[in-house]
């Protein structure tokens, strides 16, 4: 990053002299130190391909830049370099960031755990060293150090990272628990399962590198065809130069025609062809909240044939909500018991306590004062409001709520007075981006670590209609791996830990920025950096547009160093003309690039 970023300054300063009408020699020394700081990378990987037999475009653009130099065109050449040493230094520093986060994933489970043996001592050991069979205390607000099942206690535990299930999953004995998950306010007794080198949270992160190690890298369009334009254009020019000589032709004018056909025939116009368009449609989904992280990933994004979409903190909003209060005792009205059932959960820290108090504050009620405040783990809370005992936990299952919700029962003084149902909402736009998803590509999907029921009702309200629910991440994976084995080039949408290995798979990943993790960012393609659904299919639709500019400036490109080209080799093209078609070629291809630039390339439906 530091060679990239002193090319750029050097290339800037260099420009800002030569059009002030500085002396030429500063503006040339300027210049040439760029291609020093951008270009000697490149040139040492062109270098070690050509070792290996094989000729890339890296060492093409140096000798291209060389060639613009050794003809006075230097600033030409010092833009290629900058090009290049800056979108190699993005794609190394990409690497390098996804490697640190997977490393901190793992970081996730906690160091130590509390080991009782078979005489009941408690013993502090390294997590790292838990043996299958092992019994270990987790206290409330303790990560849980291994994979395993509940032996004693009861507690609600966090999953989230793991499952992707917004509410907090209440456990007792027989539960499956997860390495990394937060336990809540219970204590628990846990029997080891799995080693940490095979727990859930580890499987995460070997998924991640194994798919960013096995992950096809997409390549622009000049990169696919390198190898063989590189070969070509080499032996052409050796050949314009070497033929004539054997015939007795003069040096100098073989050496001139041949440079004339080196600097027509060098792809610069095809590179400045391609990059314009996606640097321009990158920034202008930046201006609209949507980072995309290359040119390779815009252009990938618009071959989106299947968006695949996450439930919890992507469709929805990622915090549980009251969607409705039902009460079951005439004498109390609606704000009554809303008002009873937030004054007793308020001093709990539990997240479906939350939700009622937020309820209960949107609705400007005044809660009365709470004594004899006492939280029980896994089975709800119990206080002393306005001189009535109340109980607030799960309902039994005879009491039922709209499906996919939470029901929570309140009771005052031991009878049954009201019914909350409390669900992870959906976001307001899903409805309208799910429906400009589908006009753009092939019905969507939702992948949920939730519950049938919860993941059903959204996709009802969503109107998707293949659901697949229950996964954990590993079957994420497998899901989105199935639907690219089947010809589809799947976009993946999430935003937790548990959809990066799905994410790192997909054909191009997109991560919903608000809530994210760190893994999940750097793992994505794309970031939505608003968390407006919208800009999905908006950027699928620029992606697309970028295409269709590129497509057309590889034609003008192309036609012009065709007949240039040809003119040179049968005919005899000066010098002067062969540099003013190949730099009227550059400049007519970037300015049709920068169209994309403009307010209306962005499209929302």
């Amino acid at each position: 990053m530091r060679w990239a970023a002193a090319a750029l300054g050097l290339f800037l300063a260099g420009l800002a002299l030569q059009l002030a009408g500085g002396p030429e020699w500063s503006w040339w020394a300027l210049y040439l130190a760029c291609y020093v700081t951008g270009g000697w990378e490149p040139a040492l990987a062109g270098l070690q391909a050509l070792r290996e037999k094989t000729l890339d475009v890296d060492l093409l653009m140096v000798l291209a830049a060389i060639g613009a130099a050794s003809i006075g065109e230097i600033t030409d050449g010092a833009l290629l370099i900058v090009i290049f040493a800056t979108s190699g230094a993005l794609e190394a520093l990409a690497t390098a960031r996804t490697e640190d986060s997977v490393r901190g994933l793992l970081n996730l489970a906690p160091d130590t755990a509390t080991v009782v043996t078979s005489d009941g001592v408690e013993q502090v050991r390294p997590a790292a060293e838990l043996e299958v069979g092992d019994e270990v205390l987790i206290r409330p607000g303790e990560r849980i150090p291994a994979d395993g099942t509940v032996l004693s206690g009861a507690s609600d535990v966090d999953q989230a990272t793991i499952t992707g299930e917004p509410l907090p999953v209440d456990v007792s004995a027989g539960s499956e628990v997860f390495a990394g998950t937060l336990n809540g306010t219970g204590s628990l007794r846990v029997w080891v399962g799995r080693r940490a080198e095979d727990s859930v949270v580890a499987r995460i992160a070997a998924l991640v590198e194994e798919a960013g190690r096995t992950k096809a890298r997409t390549q622009l369009f000049i990169e696919k065809v390198e190898q063989r334009y590189s070969i070509g254009m080499v032996a052409a020019t050796v050949a314009l130069f070497a033929i004539p000589l054997l015939f007795g032709a003069d040096l100098r004018e073989s050496l001139l025609r041949a440079m004339t056909f080196m600097i027509v025939a060098s792809p610069c116009a095809v590179v400045l062809a391609t990059m314009p368009p996606l640097l321009a449609a990158i920034a202008n989904a930046g201006r609209h909240g949507v980072l995309v992280k290359s040119a390779v990933v815009m252009e990938r994004l618009g071959t989106t044939t299947k968006v695949a979409f996450d439930k919890t903190g992507t469709l929805t909003r990622g915090t549980p909500e009251v969607a409705e209060v039902r009460v079951l005792e005439p004498a109390l009205s609606r704000e009554e018991l809303l008002r009873l059932a937030a004054a007793a959960e308020r001093p709990s820290e539990h997240p479906l306590a939350a939700a009622v108090v937020r309820a209960a504050e949107r609705e400007e009620l005044s809660l009365p004062p709470v004594d004899d405040f006492s939280a029980l783990p896994g089975r709800g809370v119990t206080a002393k409001v306005a001189g009535h005992r109340v109980d607030i936990g799960a309902a039994p299952a005879e009491f039922e709520v709209q499906p996919g919700c939470t029901p929570v029962l309140v009771r005052r003084d031991g009878e049954p007075v009201g019914l909350l149902a409390i669900t992870d909402q959906p976001r307001p736009e899903a409805a309208e981006a799910v429906a400009a998803t589908r006009a753009l590509t092939s019905d969507p999907v939702l992948l949920t670590g939730d519950t049938a029921a919860g993941a059903g009702r959204l996709a009802e309200h969503v109107g998707i209609t293949d659901v697949r629910a229950g996964l954990l991440p590993d079957h994420k994976l497998d899901e989105v791996e199935g639907m690219r084995s089947s010809g589809h080039r799947v976009a993946f949408v999430g935003d937790g830990i548990n959809d990066a290995p799905a994410m790192a798979t997909a054909h191009a990943g997109i991560a919903m920025g608000g809530a994210a993790s760190d893994l999940t960012l750097q793992t994505a393609d794309a970031i939505i950096v608003r968390d407006d659904l919208n800009a999905i299919p908006a950027v699928i639709e620029l992606s697309r547009r970028a295409r269709r500019v590129v497509t057309a400036n590889l034609v003008i490109a192309g036609t012009f160093i065709a007949v240039l080209a040809t003119w040179d080799l049968v005919g005899h093209l000066p010098l002067p003309l062969g540099v003013a078609g190949h730099e009227g070629s550059t400049v007519l291809v970037a300015l049709n690039g920068l169209r994309l630039l403009r307010e209306n390339a962005w499209k929302t439906r």
